[in-house]
């Protein structure tokens, strides 16, 4: 029952992690992403466009890295 817990609690910890760590990144690209568009409006589109590819990507591995987490609570 012991390790059970540890499990819980490791997997409780890590998508929290998972979840700060994704927030992080997408809040980072988007202050890029728009400060770069103040600089040169006419590049506008594609730069959300490369901002939508690299949130796709972190939401990918938040993704991942959540799914070991249940991985860890199934074992």
């Amino acid at each position: 029952m012991e390790s059970l817990a540890i499990a819980y609690l490791a997997a409780a910890i890590g998508a929290g992690l998972v979840v700060i760590g994704a927030s992080i990144g997408i809040s980072r690209i988007g202050a890029a992403a728009l400060e770069a568009i103040g600089r040169q409006p006419e590049a506008g589109g594609q730069l959300r466009t490369s901002m939508i590819i690299a949130a796709a990507l972190i939401e990918g591995v938040a993704f991942f890295a959540a799914a070991i987490c249940l991985l860890l609570v199934l074992k």
